[in-house]
């Protein structure tokens, strides 16, 4: 069974903190509770998107600045 990271709420996925900053993670790496994964704008505001599990990323299902709606998986993990 596939783990995922949900989207808290609606808005654009951003897998970086500035468009000149890496991304907060990469497929392969760990993560462990609370650790931020990505962030959702809404209406200019940035919402940081925190992992509520561990294990080890295996994908990202939602595309950088792509936008989702709340409960879509952002993150896939093994």
């Amino acid at each position: 069974m596939v783990k995922q990271i949900l989207s808290p709420l609606p808005g654009t996925f951003y897998r970086r903190p500035a468009p000149d900053k890496p991304v907060y993670k990469e497929v392969g790496d760990s993560v462990s509770v609370g650790d931020v994964i990505g962030l959702i704008e809404v209406m200019k505001s940035f919402n940081e998107v925190t992992a509520d599990q561990t294990g080890v990323i295996t994908g990202f299902p939602a595309d950088d600045e792509e936008p989702v709606m709340a409960g879509q998986p952002l993150v896939e993990l093994g």
